[in-house]
Formats: structure tokens, sequence, C-alpha cells
């Protein structure tokens, strides 16, 4: 083996290795963002106001599911679809957050920064289930085995599905 080869062989492992740890790093960048973005909410907005964001996400998770008009929605190309499917839940939610939003009360309840914390982090996992089991993610994007063992057994959606409201019944006072 010349010093070419050996560089060539180290080149390609050390590029097969950066791929891969980026790979992994990215999906749980998502759950990050996620959370990130659901936390700067709850921070910004108020607290109570992430407790009105995880309930809407289960009121629009029951619309969507008996939603009449599912055979209008586009199926080709990939990302139409998703974007469209995304689209119908993201609207959902921010209509059952402008009517919940009303009925929450932030005088009446309470959620600290630790709480606020976990929820923001069980929110985020919650989309990310849903992303798995409900919306048409697998044609668009393909996740690493390690978010697939968290995610991707239809046995865990019940348990990611049920968590956010595990916290709020919890942590919401």
């Amino acid at each position: 083996m010349t010093a070419t080869d050996g560089l060539a062989k180290v080149n390609e492992l050390a590029t097969n290795y950066a791929f891969t740890a980026w790979n992994s790093v990215s999906d749980f960048l998502i759950i990050i963002i996620l959370f990130s973005i659901l936390f700067l909410f709850a921070w910004y907005v108020g607290r109570a106001t992430l407790v009105s964001v995880l309930i809407a996400f289960y009121a629009s998770f029951a619309i969507y599911k008996v939603f009449p008009y599912m055979s209008y929605l586009p199926t080709a190309p990939a990302l139409t679809a998703l974007l469209a499917h995304v689209g119908l839940y993201a609207a959902l939610t921010l209509a059952f957050y402008i009517i919940l939003r009303r009925v929450v009360v932030s005088d009446f309840l309470y959620v600290g920064i630790f709480g606020t914390i976990i929820l923001s982090f069980l929110g985020a996992t919650f989309i990310i289930a849903l992303a798995y089991h409900v919306f048409p993610v697998a044609e668009v994007y393909r996740f690493t085995p390690a978010i697939d063992l968290l995610f991707a057994a239809k046995t865990y959606f019940f348990w990611w599905f049920t968590a956010p409201a595990i916290g709020l019944f919890f942590l919401a006072r």
C-alpha cells in the first residue's frame, strides 16, 4: 500500500464518518429547532400560551383525521403533498389556538421554567411523531436509524402522542 492509497483510504473513512455524524446530528437538530421554537414562543408570548398550543395540537389532530376533503389535497409530487397536509394541520392548529387562547386564562395558570422546558420538548416530540405516522414525510425526508428507533414503532406513537397531555397534567397548575 502506497502513501497515496493510505491517504485515500483515510480520506474515505473520514468523509464517511463525517456524513454519518452529520446525519445523526441533523435529525436531533430538527428536534432542537422545534423545541427552541416552542420554548421561545412560550417565553415571549407567555407560558400559558404554550398550554393553548399543546391542546390545539390535539384538537387539530382530531379534525385532521376526520377531514372530509382529504381527496382534494395533492398527492404528487411528494413535497407538495407533504406541504398540503402540514399546511392543513397548521391552519387547523392556528384556528384552535385562537379559540383556546381566549379560553385558557393566564392569570389562573402557572407553568414554571422547568415545566416550560419539558412541555416544549414534549411538544417537539409530538410533532416529530406526527411526522412519522400521520404526514407523508417518508417520501420527502429519510430520518436516521437513531430517530427511527425512537419514533417509527407504532406502539411508541401512542406514548409520544400522549406525552404532552401527561406533561400538562403534572406541570400546569
